[in-house]
């Protein structure tokens, strides 16, 4: 247990580091999204559901990959944003 008191200096957002963060986070999650698309596409393609034994059409499967990967792609964006804020942070003591 601490026995020192709560911090009462007040916080400030650091608004260039969080602009940059956003902006690095639209970029770079394009890429991302854009990939989880196409490549869930392209996937689907090179293993038909029928390959796999799935009672599902070609364009579901596609769907069904494709959402995977935007899942996949959802915690790289995670990821990305929590590490820019180590090295970026958007807050700091007044």
């Amino acid at each position: 247990m601490s026995t020192q008191a709560p911090s009462t200096a007040s916080r400030q957002i650091v608004w260039p580091s969080v602009i940059t963060v956003i902006s690095a986070a639209i970029l770079i999650g394009a890429e991302v999204f854009g990939a989880a698309f196409a490549g869930g596409w392209a996937l689907a393609i090179l293993v038909p559901a029928e390959a796999l034994f799935l009672p599902l059409t070609q364009e579901t499967w596609a769907h069904v990959v494709q959402a995977v990967l935007f899942g996949i792609g959802v915690l790289i964006m995670v990821a990305f944003v929590r590490g820019a804020q180590r090295i970026e942070p958007f807050t700091r003591r007044g």
